[in-house]
């Protein structure tokens, strides 16, 4: 049955329409009251049935009715009385009864229909399932209903196929089976055959009611736009729904707008959905579907939020109390609304109500997606209790009530795999998660998954036996940085989750430092956004003393982590901010509840505060918060190892040695205290090329051998030691080459051995690239691991291997970079460091021939001689580079240098002279004393008279190059004077011109203003001339002309004549207009009266005896020839060329005047004439005329 308000015509065959705007709902058409007329008495007798006040029982009815033999009009009223209240089984009874009792075939069908449509709304209230809470084993499922809807059907066609009726009926049953098959069926690749062809069937049933109907049954449009939101085709479904509201507009049961809105919603639209059900409900206020749907579109627009914006609060609340709630009264049995209420109650933990919302949504559902969702409740349930068992279950009944496998429910699968990390087979939750992925890039999938990834890296940094999991930690970075992409997609509104950032920042902690250090920040900036505003300082005097105030209110482990990446970068001042601000946290901690033990914070932070001080030399604070921590804690041997190395630098003779003696026999077992002492070995033990008899090397041994075999630090040392000890070794025969190739060799196993412990031992790579670098001569295999352990160890020594490769490579540029970048790292004063420097600078001068890099070589080496004056090699290199820019400056041509550079050069000469020689009397000379003082000898008497001959040969060029210059110069300042004098010249001749041109133009001005001012005197002297006194009153009037005669009538021969004085009548030149002269004073002043003309096509015919002028002449020639023609008079002459323009009644335009000479009529003569043409004077002149002028 269709409820509609309006046109409803070709439903269910109703012809008719209702009163436009008249609500029509179901069951309307059935009367309150019915009369069933009764054979016996009178013919008018009958019995009054009440349709709304029915029998319990109609036995008595129906006996009544068989007995009349009523129509099955009666039958069928009656049935649907009962129908309307919803008692179907006595309605299908009494249809029953009313087939068995009629006889024919068309009545029977037409009860039979009705019949099927019955049993199909039982279908419908029917449970899919049987309910769990009921053992009646009598319970009707839809099944049941189905196959008694199709046995009706059956019996039906059986009787007439072709009924219109039944081909709607036939697709509804067919959409309905089509819903349940696939939880009877599981959802495999046959099930979905099987359903697609039932709806294509339906699909062709609603066809054949709409051919049946002339495409006027709404129900059938209806139904086939259902039957193609089933197949998916959401767009033509969307278009079916459309039609059937067009036709049908008022129509709200069904309601057309709904199906629109499910369709935009899968297309996308969500928000022209959300006002098509809002349209819905607008026409129909109690439908239960409209409300939950738009409950369903809050409800989704609220999860786009974060539980704390209020945003979020806002569609949640509306969601569920303004729709949900009114469409759970007006049906709590309804599945979609059951299933909707029910994550509310899953959030409250209302156990007992969520078990009986999810089951009504379950049994008594024929959506799959409805079933889906209330098997998930039921899992989260279970979920919730930890009932890991019956939770998988209901998981799983989920995914495949929706498809299972590649399509199934999202939500199920994720909480399967959840389930699987709480049962620890991380391996089956990985596969899950990954599977999911690979489908939809799901922000909860990919943060579980990138956190399991990153635990199995992180535990295997405590395992025993290190493993390479370096391929689980990239996982891991890859997948939580795809989920802080999709948190800065602003369309998605998802709040960042520390707990990725925590992950993150551990994973970037020894590859990207930096990294981690943003993560960690960026956590830090979570956290101040969520204090509140009460809790901020209203004090603080800008934002960074504020963040400094509020952050001693955040957790102090990340206070700590911040500060621990601020040290590792050099930043000390701002880690040691960071460090007291933590402590200051952990004070506030502890006053807020004294029961939080914040010991071992404090301790740890405290450690980390006095390190800092360390690195930024403030020994005497890093002291005092020692022994602070010793005083607390005198166990704490790491605060005791600190204060014996601060010592160490403070007092490296006495105090220092003393601790780390007394520290070594404390804890003799302590492999951060041996390891001390063997740097403190290696710093003042003295050198012996023997290694068995260093001390150093005696305690790295004792340490393998007693404590443990695989201290990485002694590992290290002892190689050092055996790489330190071949690079000394003597390599003058083959023997010493083999027993130094055999040092190396001992030093790479040592620090190979160390490698293999820890991968990431930086000083073991580099004491193994110098070793490779050194013994092989690989200096691009040492660039490799140098470049590589560079990233690892802030140090200067892996810049200054650097540069010593790139400087064997002959790259000299780059050598100079790391040279200067560990020159930068607190060597600043290293002569080892400044001789680097100086013999790669001398290097490149040499390849490149440039005096400047020598000069550049010289600075450093005279640099490396001031802070090691007693080093004889040093001062010898210093001579060596005074005597090679020498021989440099004297070998360049006299255009490449200068007098000065010279005279430089000589006096580092006489200084290599003189140092020479105290170099060779040096107890321990660099180089055999006879070599040093020929080399002096050679400088003396060589070079030196050498750089006198360039000095004198260079100041002739350069004085002979000065006069050419000065000569040069001259000429150009001559040259340059001469263009001057020039530019001025011309300047001047256009200054001339332009004040020429000025006067001549005063000139003419002044001329023209003569003009104008004779020109005024002449037009005064004329006006004056024309006024005349009057003889009574005495004032001053324009004189009055004369009348003249008056004309002679047309067509007499002659001209006109006037009485006018023939001066007077040629005053006005040919080409000017003629005013007419008033007769009076009065009428001159009298306003001239406007004309308005206006363009007409002239109705006479034009004669065609006469033909075109052989010449075009223009107005003027034509004006002029006028009264040179053959006795013809200039009135004939304009008759016989008609203008192309007449007047027109004063309102009409005329045509423009011409610039011809006219005369002058009297005032008279214009009123004799009594209708004068305008084109009187403008197309010819009167005879007699002047022309003079």
């Amino acid at each position: 049955m269709a409820a509609t308000k309006a046109h409803t015509n070709g439903v269910n065959g109703h012809r008719g329409s209702p009163e436009p705007g008249l609500k029509v709902a179901r069951f309307s058409n059935i009367p309150p009251a019915m009369d069933i007329p009764v054979s016996s008495g009178d013919a008018e007798e009958a019995v009054e049935v009440d349709l709304e006040d029915l029998m319990d029982d109609p036995t008595e009815l129906c006996t009544l009715l068989e007995n009349e033999r009523v129509a099955k009009t009666y039958w069928l009223t009656i049935a649907l009385a009962y129908a309307k209240q919803k008692k179907l089984d006595l309605a299908i009874d009494i249809l029953n009864r009313g087939m068995a009792s009629l006889s024919r075939t068309d009545d029977r069908l037409s009860m039979l229909s009705c019949l099927c449509w019955i049993i199909l709304w039982q279908c419908r209230e029917a449970p899919r399932l049987k309910p769990h809470d009921q053992n009646d084993t009598e319970v009707r499922l839809k099944d049941h209903f189905v196959q008694a809807a199709t046995a009706t059907l059956n019996d039906a066609s059986r009787i007439n196929p072709t009924y219109p009726p039944l081909f709607l009926a036939r697709g509804v049953l067919y959409l309905l089976r089509a819903a349940l098959l696939s939880t009877k069926a599981g959802f495999g690749p046959r099930a979905h055959a099987e359903r697609a062809d039932m709806l294509q069937q339906a699909t062709k049933c609603f066809e054949d009611a709409l051919r049946s109907s002339g495409g006027r049954n709404i129900m059938a449009i209806i139904g086939k736009a259902r039957t193609l939101f089933s197949l998916g085709k959401y767009a033509e479904s969307y278009l079916a729904y459309q039609n059937a509201l067009e036709r049908a507009p008022d129509m709200y049961e069904p309601d057309p707008r709904i199906g629109l809105g499910c369709c935009l919603w899968q297309l996308g639209h969500k928000d022209e959905a959300k006002n098509a059900w809002q349209r819905a409900l607008e026409v129909n206020s109690g439908s239960k579907v409209a409300n939950v749907l738009l409950g369903l579109y809050h409800l989704d627009a609220s999860s786009k939020y974060h539980t704390s914006d209020p945003e979020f609060k806002d569609h949640y609340q509306k969601a569920m109390t303004q729709y949900n709630q009114t469409a759970f009264k007006m049906d709590n049995r309804f599945p979609l609304t059951c299933a909707t209420f029910g994550n509310y109650f899953l959030l409250r933990k209302a156990w007992p109500t969520l078990e009986k919302l999810s089951r009504q949504a379950i049994d008594y559902t024929d959506v799959n997606a409805i079933a889906s969702d209330g098997w998930y409740l039921l899992a989260r349930r279970a979920h919730y209790e930890e009932n890991v068992a019956e939770a998988t279950d209901f998981y799983n009944r989920a995914d495949q009530a929706r498809g299972g496998d590649e399509r199934g429910y999202l939500p199920a699968k994720f909480g399967a795999a959840q389930l699987k990390v709480v049962t620890n087979d991380l391996a089956g939750a990985k596969f899950r998660l990954e599977k999911i992925t690979s489908q939809s890039k799901n922000v909860e999938a990919l943060t579980l998954l990138g956190i399991l990834y990153a635990e199995e890296f992180f535990s295997e940094q405590h395992a025993a036996v290190k493993e390479d999991k370096t391929a689980e930690m990239r996982k891991a970075i890859k997948l939580l940085e795809e989920v802080r992409m999709q948190w800065k997609d602003s369309k998605k509104k998802l709040a960042p989750d520390a707990n990725v950032l925590l992950n993150l920042a551990r994973l970037y902690e020894h590859e990207a430092p930096e990294k981690s250090l943003q993560c960690l920040q960026q956590v830090e900036q979570m956290e101040l956004d969520q204090i509140p505003d009460e809790e901020r300082p209203d004090d603080a005097e800008d934002e960074a003393a504020e963040h400094a105030i509020l952050r001693e209110s955040l957790p102090p482990q990340l206070i700590n982590n911040i500060a621990a990446f601020q040290f590792q970068t050099e930043r000390y001042q701002q880690a040691r901010e960071l460090f007291q601000s933590a402590l200051n946290g952990c004070v506030k901690i502890g006053d807020k509840d004294d029961e939080i033990d914040t010991d071992a914070l404090v301790t740890t932070i405290s450690y980390n505060l006095a390190r800092t001080y360390e690195a930024e030399g403030m020994l005497v604070e890093a002291r005092k918060v020692y022994e602070g921590l010793l005083d607390r804690h005198p166990s704490y041997v790491d605060a005791r190892i600190r204060l014996a190395y601060i010592l160490l630098r403070q007092d490296s003779a006495e105090a220092g040695p003393k601790a780390v003696k007394e520290l070594l026999d404390a804890y003799p077992s302590n492999l951060d205290v041996r390891a001390l002492y063997g740097w403190f070995l290696h710093r003042s033990k003295k050198r012996t090329l023997n290694v068995a008899e260093d001390q150093e090397q005696r305690h790295y041994k004792h340490t393998l051998q007693q404590f443990d075999k695989h201290d990485k630090y002694a590992l290290t040392g002892m190689g050092n030691i055996f790489l330190q000890s071949a690079r000394e070794m003597r390599r003058d025969t083959d023997q010493d080459k083999e027993k130094r190739s055999k040092q190396y060799q001992r030093a790479v196993e040592f620090f190979d051995k160390a490698l293999q412990l820890d991968p990431q031992n930086a000083y073991a790579a580099q004491g193994l690239g110098i070793a490779v670098v050194e013994e092989r001569k690989d200096f691009s295999g040492g660039i490799q691991v140098f470049s590589k352990v560079k990233d690892s160890i802030k140090d200067a020594s892996v810049f200054m291997n650097l540069g010593h490769v790139f400087c064997e490579l002959k790259q000299f540029t780059r050598a100079i970079e790391n040279y200067e970048i560990a020159l930068s790292r607190d060597r600043a004063n290293d002569p080892q460091m400044l001789s680097c420097l100086g013999r790669v600078w001398y290097l490149r001068g040499k390849q490149e021939k440039s005096l400047s890099a020598l000069k550049t070589a010289l600075d450093y080496t005279k640099s490396a001689v001031e802070v090691a004056s007693d080093q004889m090699h040093m001062r010898f290199n210093v001579a060596f580079l005074q005597t090679q820019i020498a021989s440099t400056i004297y070998a360049l041509p006299e255009t490449s240098r200068s007098v000065v550079e010279v005279e430089a050069a000589m006096a580092g000469l006489e200084e290599a002279i003189e140092s020479l020689p105290e170099i060779a009397k040096a107890p321990n000379p660099p180089f055999p004393r006879n070599d040093i003082e020929q080399r002096a000898n050679m400088a003396r008497n060589t070079i030196r008279k050498q750089l006198e001959r360039a000095l004198t040969s260079q100041r002739e060029y350069e004085n002979k190059n000065a006069a050419r210059l000065e000569e040069a110069r001259k000429a150009r300042d001559a040259e340059k004077q001469r263009r001057e004098e020039e530019k001025q010249r011309v300047l001047q001749e256009e200054e001339e011109r332009r004040q020429k041109l000025r006067e001549e133009r005063e000139r003419m001005m002044e001329e023209d203003r003569r003009l104008a001012e004779t020109k005024a005197e002449e037009e005064r002297q004329r006006a004056d001339a024309e006024l005349t006194t009057d003889e009574e009153t005495g004032e001053r009037r324009k004189r009055e002309k004369k009348k003249g005669g008056k004309r002679k009538k047309k067509g007499d021969g002659s001209d006109i004549e006037t009485d006018g004085s023939e001066a007077e009548r040629g005053r006005k030149s040919r080409g000017r207009t003629s005013s007419l002269t008033p007769a009076s004073g009065d009428e001159a002043e009298r306003p001239k009266k406007k004309k308005r003309r206006k363009l007409e096509r002239k109705s006479t015919k034009t004669n065609s005896k006469f033909k075109s002028a052989e010449k075009i002449v223009d107005s003027d020639s034509e004006v002029d020839a006028a009264p040179a023609e053959d006795g013809k008079s200039g009135s004939e002459a304009r008759d016989t060329s008609p203008p192309d323009v007449e007047m027109a009644d004063g309102d009409d335009v005329t045509q423009r005047r011409r610039n011809k000479p006219s005369r002058v009529l009297d005032d008279d003569e214009e009123e004799d004439d009594g209708g004068v043409n305008g084109t009187n004077g403008a197309n010819g002149t009167g005879a007699g005329e002047s022309d003079d002028e």
